[in-house]
């Protein structure tokens, strides 16, 4: 049976991965909708080549450019907002959610659609708007499958007991392009020196989060709602070499650890996998050639940004929201040359301050939740001029 895809962020480095997969498998799987931002070439060029149904754009000003990008294919397209829920729309089995930010949060919702299985790599949406999505996730009968590589090693190593068998979970974390700098060299990092990942290639949004250990901080939040844990029985633990994903650790003392190497079309062919595994052309993990595997306790002292997080999940409530708005602002100001690296943690810590007399509050609904990223930018905004220095020039 041909398995239906529609692929959201199909141009991002996660979608460009899952089109390797299903290109694999060409006899499995049939994609029905693409979806991208503003790429033009990237999402035509993709279209061509998986012989998808339908593209979407975002951007509703690239319409005709698109339309012309596609002329004669008999691939339908639209652009704009309404297109991109018509994407969503269309009938499919799996929605992988690639969207980076918080501007995936509602056609990723929009795609929890009764039986539909949600390949999620669009981490917001469970950090803005966590328990309203996990609720409306089980109203509908929606699936969710964490397609990023720590979240989906944790629910393979939870296979092998119990959850309610379960004592903590951890995350591992490359460590980023700056574990060995000193907090001075951190602040004064250009946006070219964080895209420098000794692991994966990224996006330069998600550079910049992994540079500054947000990142980690961001999935502790989603494997929390995830996987139904308190904040107390989530962990990071520093593993440069990025071959252990995540740790369930179990009440009987044994701890079970899900292992790959750092290739995200591994654990994107795992949420791809309807029933059986699907067969693969990636190298196979020699642990005896990588020789050893080292561990370090995270320094939140020169990454702030994982302690912040850490506190933004304690919290509850909106605050999770709050943190990932401000840090979406900070993250923009400092690629676009308005910030420093430094200023990131702090735009993001005084814009949470602000809001720490609603740490109570829950958004119910997605919109609420993103009514309160919006809130949460304005503030956050009106902190860049007040606590940036002038930003150090590009190398």
């Amino acid at each position: 049976m041909t398995h239906r895809i529609t692929i959201l962020g199909a141009t991002g480095s996660i979608g460009k991965s899952t089109a390797e997969v299903l290109a694999q498998h060409p006899d499995r799987f049939r994609v029905t909708a693409l979806v991208s931002g503003s790429d033009v070439r990237g999402l035509a060029e993709m279209a061509h080549r998986l012989e998808a149904e339908f593209v979407a754009l975002a951007d509703a000003s690239k319409q005709k450019p698109l339309r012309e990008a596609l002329a004669g294919s008999g691939i339908a397209s639209g652009a704009g907002p309404s297109a991109v829920i018509e994407a969503v729309e269309r009938e499919a089995e799996t929605i992988v959610a690639a969207i980076s930010g918080v501007a995936g949060l509602a056609p990723t919702h929009a795609a929890l659609k009764k039986g539909r299985r949600i390949g999620l790599a669009n981490k917001e949406s469970l950090v803005c708007a966590g328990a309203a999505f996990m609720r409306d996730a089980a109203r509908t009968g929606a699936a969710i499958l964490p397609m990023d590589s720590e979240h989906n090693a944790l629910a393979q190593a939870l296979a092998s007991g119990h959850p309610d068998d379960v004592v903590t979970m951890t995350l591992t974390a490359s460590g980023g392009p700056f574990r060995t700098w000193d907090e001075a060299r951190i602040a004064a990092a250009t946006p070219a020196q964080t895209a420098k990942h000794p692991t994966y290639s990224m996006g330069a949004k998600i550079n910049v989060d992994s540079a500054s250990l947000m990142n980690k901080g961001l999935e502790l939040i989603e494997a929390h709602h995830l996987f139904g844990l308190r904040p107390d029985q989530l962990d990071v633990v520093v593993h440069p070499q990025s071959i252990i994903h995540g740790l369930v650790h179990w009440r009987d003392g044994a701890v079970t650890a899900g292992l790959a190497n750092p290739d995200m079309k591994i654990p994107i062919a795992n949420c791809l996998a309807a029933e059986r595994r699907l067969t693969m052309s990636v190298p196979r993990l020699d642990l005896a050639a990588i020789g050893g595997f080292t561990f370090e306790a995270p320094d939140e002292a020169r990454f702030p940004c994982l302690r912040l997080a850490r506190a933004a999940l304690a919290a509850g409530g909106g605050m999770p929201a709050v943190l990932n708005g401000a840090n979406e602002v900070a993250v923009e100001a400092f690629l676009s040359g308005r910030a420093g690296f430094g200023d990131i943690p702090r735009v993001v810590e005084e814009t949470c301050a602000a809001f720490a007399g609603q740490a109570g509050y829950e958004p119910a609904t997605v919109e609420d939740a993103l009514a309160l990223d919006r809130e949460a930018r304005r503030i956050a905004a009106g902190f860049l001029p007040a606590v940036s220095r002038p930003a150090v020039a590009r190398v």
